[in-house]
């Protein structure tokens, strides 16, 4: 068994918690790999341990049974197209202050001993691929775990969308823009925004409008199967951006489309711990137990 340790270095302070992980995976007979999920910039402050090897992602995930991440959500989101171009699960150990995605707390790491052991299961998360057209024209497709979002560039302008379902007007509104999320982003910006709570392991598309100006603008819950498509209204010194995951934006103009739709393409997340989904809840967001 081959596993790839990935620590985010600004979360994981010196790698302590990847060295913890490592030692319990090794004395367990686990092949370990150690692959940091970016380069650091020269300005960067952090020191990262010399005594330890460091690896190359995009080679030793290829052969992996398994990638941990040691970070918040988007130390996963960043790992979660490497991870899924080669069909590998994802462990999630959180460092940060929510981590929804993440099985395991840092405090947990003693829990690793069942992963060495096989004793996890596989959970399916269903994503979303979207593309821009102009004037017809494909000029960007990106894909996400979590939402594809589209917000106004300027702080004192809103902007203006006409939203469809399977080419069927749903709404069209002002405001500060759009969240288009899978169920596992429900609990992220969608959330945030107003949007419902929905089961990770459902299958639908959920649309909620950020700040809308508009009584009828109201958050959706859709069929997976459903093509969701925003039409960018005429902007005079306006500007809007996507983003997929909170990742590079991709400035849009007036008259584009933004569609988006069901991928075949899944993520995987490993689970140890058997939580429910309403145990996590009522932890992360301070519910009573």
């Amino acid at each position: 068994m081959k596993i790839v340790l990935s620590p985010n270095p600004y979360r994981d302070r010196g790698l302590r918690a990847a060295q913890g992980a490592e030692r319990i995976l090794k004395e367990a007979g686990v092949q370990t790999r150690i692959c940091l999920p970016f380069e650091l910039d020269g300005s960067s402050k952090i020191e990262l341990p010399h005594k330890l090897h460091y690896c190359n992602m995009a080679e030793e995930i290829k052969d992996a049974d398994l990638l941990i991440c040691f970070g918040g959500d988007g130390t996963i989101l960043h790992a979660a197209k490497t991870a899924n171009a080669h069909k590998v699960p994802i462990l999630g150990v959180n460092m940060g202050s929510v981590g929804f995605m993440a099985e395991l707390e840092h405090g947990e790491l003693s829990l690793l001993s069942k992963v060495a052991a096989g004793d996890y299961t596989v959970e399916e998360r269903m994503m979303l691929d979207v593309e821009v057209r102009r004037n017809g024209k494909k000029l960007h497709e990106d894909i996400a775990l979590n939402d594809i979002v589209i917000t106004k560039g300027s702080i004192a302008r809103i902007i203006e969308l006409a939203v469809y379902g399977d080419d069927v007007l749903i709404s069209d509104f002002s405001g500060d823009g759009i969240i288009i999320s899978t169920p596992t982003g429900s609990t992220a910006y969608s959330m945030s925004a107003g949007g419902p709570i929905v089961e990770p392991t459902a299958e639908n598309i959920i649309i909620t409008p950020i700040c809308a100006h508009s009584m009828s603008a109201k958050s959706m819950v859709l069929g997976a199967g459903r093509t969701v498509s925003a039409k960018m209204a005429y902007m005079t010194r306006k500007t809007a951006y996507l983003s997929a995951d909170g990742g590079k934006s991709f400035k849009l103009s007036g008259g584009d489309v933004v569609k988006v739709s069901r991928s075949q393409q899944v993520t995987r997340l490993a689970r140890v711990t058997g939580r429910s989904f309403y145990e996590l809840l009522n932890h992360k967001l301070g519910g009573k137990s």
